[in-house]
């Protein structure tokens, strides 16, 4: 599944070096996981979700392309599955 880590690194000024070191992952297995090259456990996908400031499901969908619903919820564009959105 194609993740949004090195847009949402863009967004936040941030390299993906800095990143490595704040979640304690090497330089090389997180430019892998960026590029799709190697899949991440819910564990280090949760960490880089934390050390990014963001909600787990933006490492991989935008909030721009979250549909919202007529009643106010909003659905997942891949899926089509109602999201809980938290906004902080």
């Amino acid at each position: 599944m194609e993740n949004r880590i090195k847009d949402i690194l863009s967004e936040k000024g941030l390299t993906a070096k800095e990143l490595s070191s704040v979640i304690g992952l090497s330089s090389v297995s997180l430019y892998n996981i960026i590029n799709g090259k190697q899949e991440a456990s819910a564990n280090t996908l949760n960490a880089i979700a934390t050390a990014l400031n963001v909600p787990f499901w933006q490492l991989f969908v935008s909030p721009s392309e979250v549909q919202k619903e007529t009643d106010g919820g909003y659905k997942c564009p891949n899926c089509g599955h109602p999201l809980k959105i938290k906004v902080e």
